[in-house]
């Protein structure tokens, strides 16, 4: 009787451990995006995006910034920071302040010197729908079937350029899309993504650079939800 009331308290205490990790998870997050939310409105209010980009006034609060990245009818709306590894803004704000929301970042291979043919820049995928959280919208065909929402803006301290989509998948954690060194394979690189997705954009392929859009698919860390877009006209 008492190993039986002993294991239906331990049932209680783990019960009540899961309801108060839930609760604290839940403040967590709604704390983290309201800091994040925030941000981005200081930021834009402080760069005045209305009238252009201020990227003097933005490396003013982080000198990591390397552009600002914009995709139609989401929520992605960001300026882009880029380190020295793949791992700062996993957990750092724009600010560098520590945040589990991280920031929208660039792969630190690529140099933005005019060369790069794969621009490649990651985010989280937020169930509260910050940072890459609503790059999900891009899988359902309403979004797409609106052809403006094809063309992704990234701007730079030098230009803007539109990018269209022109694949979309989700796949198994992996490096090959992740290649910033595309000298002697470009034509075949680019048929292996088209070939994976999902729907056919019908979007030319004209040899110019690409921008590939990296997180994780349904918040599991095992997969990946990819969007590529190539490069078609300076804005």
């Amino acid at each position: 009787m008492k190993t039986k009331k002993f294991i239906l308290l331990l049932f209680k205490l783990f019960f009540v451990a899961i309801i108060t990790f839930s609760l604290f998870m839940i403040i967590r997050w709604n704390k983290e995006k309201g800091a994040a939310n925030k941000e981005i409105r200081d930021i834009k209010k402080t760069i005045k995006k209305d009238k252009g980009i201020n990227f003097d006034k933005l490396r003013l609060i982080n000198k990591d910034v390397v552009g600002w990245i914009k995709v139609p009818n989401t929520s992605i709306d960001y300026p882009v920071v880029r380190s020295t590894n793949n791992h700062y803004y996993l957990n750092h704000s724009f600010k560098k302040e520590d945040s589990s929301a991280g920031w929208i970042f660039m792969d630190y291979r690529n140099k933005l010197d005019g060369n790069d043919k794969n621009l490649i820049i990651y985010g989280h995928n937020r169930l509260d729908g910050i940072m890459f959280g609503e790059l999900k919208k891009l899988l359902d065909k309403d979004w797409f079937k609106n052809k403006d929402n094809l063309n992704i803006e990234f701007i730079t301290p030098k230009e803007k350029f539109i990018y269209k989509v022109f694949s979309i998948y989700k796949i198994k954690d992996e490096t090959y899309y992740l290649t910033t060194d595309l000298d002697t394979n470009y034509d075949k690189f680019i048929d292996k993504l088209k070939s994976r997705s999902k729907y056919d954009f019908d979007t030319e392929l004209n040899g110019n650079s690409i921008l590939t859009l990296s997180t994780c698919s349904d918040d599991v860390n095992s997969s990946r939800l990819v969007v590529h877009a190539i490069k078609t006209e300076k804005k």
